[in-house]
Parts: C-alpha cells; sequence; structure tokens
C-alpha cells in the first residue's frame, strides 16, 4: 500500500514537473511573458517584443523550428509585481505556454520565480540585470544581457579613469532602481569614488523639480542614473534648467528612442552603458542579420537599440530550440544549452554550463552624438 502510494505521488511529480511542456505540440511553440507594456518604460519594452517578433516571424515564414511555429504572446503588468503574477498564471495555465521569454522587470522577476519553480518552466532571457538573479544559481534562468554590476563597474571606472571626482546617483524608488543602486555602491567600493549625493524620486509620483534643486545643491561634475524611460529624460530636463552642467551616465536600460524623442538635441553627451554591439558594426553578424530582415519588412524602418537587444534574446533562443532538436523538452533544452559553450553571433557570445547561465558579459560606454547616435 504503502509502495503504491509512493509511486503515485511520483508519477504525479513527474507529470506536474512537465506540465508545461504542453506548450511544444507537432506544429507550434508557444512562448509568453509579462512585460511592463504601459507607463513610463512601456514604449522601450514594446520595442524589445518588436525585435523579438521581428525574428520569429521570419523562422516561422521559412518553415519554423523542426516544423514548429513560434507564438508569443505578452500580458501587460504595468510594472506592478502582482500584476506579473497574475499574468504570468494565466499564460502557463491558460495559454499553457513552454517558456517564459523577455519578461521584464526586476521586481517583476523575483515575484514570478515561485511559480516558475512549481511548474518547472524555463525563463528565457529576463530583461534585467540584477546581480541577484546571478549569484544565486538558478537551473531554471537563462539569461542574455551582461549584469547591472558589469555596466556598474564600468561606468565607474571611467569615471575615476577620466578624473571625475564629483559623482551624485538619481535612482528611482522601486526594486528597479534600488537594484541599480546597490550595483553602483558596490562599484563605488570598489573603485573608491563615493557619492557626493543619492537623489531619489518616487516613479509614481515624481517631483523632478525637487530633484533637481537636489542635484544643484551636490555641484556634481556628473550623475549616474539608477532609472529608464520618461523617468531618465524628465529629470535630465529639469537638470538642465538649473545652473549645474553635470554628465549623465545611463544604464543600457535606458533607451536611446525615448531619450532622442523626449531631450531632441539637449541628449547630446549623454553617456550610456551598452551590452549589445552597435547597429553602425555591420560586419557582426547579428547586426548585419536584423538591418536586413528590419529592411524587407519596413523599408523605411528605423533601427532601435531596444528592439535590437529583443532581436538578440531572440536569436540565441532560437539557436538553443535548433540544437535541441526535435525532442523538444524542458529538460532537453536545459541540457543543450549548459552543454552549449560558448555561443556566438560575431563579438557578441554568451556562455552557459551546468553552474551558470549568465549569457553575456559585454559591456560598453557609447555617447549620443550630434545626430542623436551612439558612438562607441
Amino acid at each position: 500500500m504503502v509502495r503504491s502510494a509512493w509511486l503515485a505521488c511520483g508519477w504525479l511529480l513527474a507529470a506536474c514537473a512537465h506540465a508545461n511542456d504542453a506548450g511544444v505540440t507537432p506544429t507550434e511553440i508557444r512562448l509568453g511573458a509579462s512585460a511592463v507594456l504601459s507607463g513610463p518604460l512601456g514604449p522601450q519594452t514594446v520595442q524589445y517584443g518588436e525585435g523579438s517578433r521581428l525574428l520569429f516571424d521570419a523562422v516561422n515564414a521559412s518553415g519554423g523550428i523542426h516544423g514548429r511555429k513560434i507564438s508569443y504572446v505578452t500580458m501587460d503588468d504595468g510594472f506592478d509585481p502582482k500584476r506579473a503574477v497574475d499574468n504570468t498564471q494565466k499564460l502557463l495555465k491558460d495559454h499553457k505556454v513552454f517558456m517564459i521569454f523577455n519578461n521584464t522587470g526586476t521586481a517583476q522577476t523575483a515575484a514570478v520565480l515561485p511559480l516558475l519553480k512549481e511548474s518547472r518552466t524555463i525563463l528565457f532571457g529576463p530583461v534585467t540585470g540584477a546581480s541577484v538573479f546571478r549569484d544565486n544559481f538558478n537551473p531554471l534562468v537563462f539569461h542574455v544581457r551582461a549584469s547591472y554590476g558589469q555596466e556598474a563597474r564600468r561606468i565607474l571606472s571611467q569615471l575615476k579613469q577620466s578624473g571625475i571626482g564629483r559623482v551624485a546617483v538619481f535612482y528611482q524608488d522601486d526594486g528597479f532602481g534600488k537594484a541599480l543602486l546597490a550595483e553602483l555602491k558596490k562599484a563605488s567600493e570598489a573603485e573608491q569614488l563615493p557619492f557626493v549625493a543619492e537623489i531619489v524620486v518616487d516613479p509614481k509620483q515624481p517631483d523632478f523639480t525637487a530633484a533637481a534643486a537636489a542635484t544643484a545643491q551636490a555641484q556634481p561634475q556628473a550623475v549616474v542614473m539608477g532609472t529608464a524611460g520618461s523617468t531618465f529624460t524628465s529629470y535630465i530636463k529639469a537638470v538642465q534648467q538649473t545652473p549645474v552642467k553635470p554628465g549623465f551616465y545611463g544604464f543600457s536600460v535606458a533607451s536611446l528612442d525615448v531619450i532622442n524623442r523626449e531631450l531632441k538635441d539637449k541628449a547630446r553627451g549623454t553617456i550610456l552603458a551598452q551590452i549589445m554591439p552597435s547597429l553602425r558594426n555591420t560586419t557582426i553578424p547579428v547586426v548585419a542579420e536584423y538591418l536586413k530582415l528590419l529592411r524587407e519588412k519596413s523599408p523605411d524602418a528605423a533601427p532601435s537599440t531596444s528592439q535590437f537587444e529583443g532581436f538578440v534574446h531572440a536569436r540565441l533562443l532560437v539557436e538553443g530550440l535548433r540544437r535541441t532538436g526535435r525532442d523538444l523538452s524542458t529538460e532537453a533544452f536545459i541540457k543543450t544549452m549548459e552543454g552549449a559553450g560558448e555561443i556566438a553571433f560575431g563579438r557578441f557570445t554568451a556562455r552557459y554550463s551546468p553552474n551558470a547561465h549568465n549569457g553575456s558579459s559585454y559591456v560598453e560606454l557609447a555617447i549620443v552624438d550630434a545626430d542623436g547616435q551612439l558612438r562607441y
């Protein structure tokens, strides 16, 4: 009796562990994500999705992956962790997705991880560079982009080498902003470059005038921004109305498209960490592929750095799905990726092993020029 009960329990556990494999059918691979599609970060996140779909559409048009077409459903969480959990539950139970792909947000990612563990569902390419997800290895999570810690160290190292000693931090008071602040503090200690001020804003009720006044009082030579979207540009606009003229440094999550649209010629000189290769470097295969597919879809479309990041995430996923073969499952995909070692698209490389799923460590700094383009 005990043995039969144990066997039944084991069968049920196995069924639950592989329930999400229902997202793989003879003709389809279902992907989904809860993402911030509205609010200050919405326009940028929409671009990630457009870049991913650009590749998925091309793959599907050529017959799919081993005969299966990719479908990708995104649901708006408005940057709310609770909504992210609700959306992810729906994606798992109603849409029966095989994998969560390219979800956004640090707090949102942390909130959905228990659901993914329970259902044994892979999370591929979350748009967060928080070190906590990399320092605490999770076999179900595969990162693509470099970490915020790597970006912070690159920014602070550049500031110190440039002889800039008065550095302030501006960040938004939520999980995302606090994650960036934590990485900047670590980098500050490593470089022995203390901050002259830490200026915070409530992203839901921001007072940019007060933030700008606090900045002016601190008299920084440079401000490192722990934010993105319109919060990033609204703060710069406010500071530019004061007597101080610091240089502005941002993380890769600060969208060049939003910066150019909101700041126009005032964007010139802004320095951004970049975790993807330059779109000007067409000798890099993945850059050339993105530009080619974009022109084929819409000859007049302007290339987008955020769109390109979504494209690279999708390109790496597609490579993993192809290598896994026809017998696609959660376990088979994990085994394939962990045995892949380094996957290279020219200068952009990502590495996976049984002990680390950290993906890429590629970080460069780029400055916005007079034409609104990034110069690396």
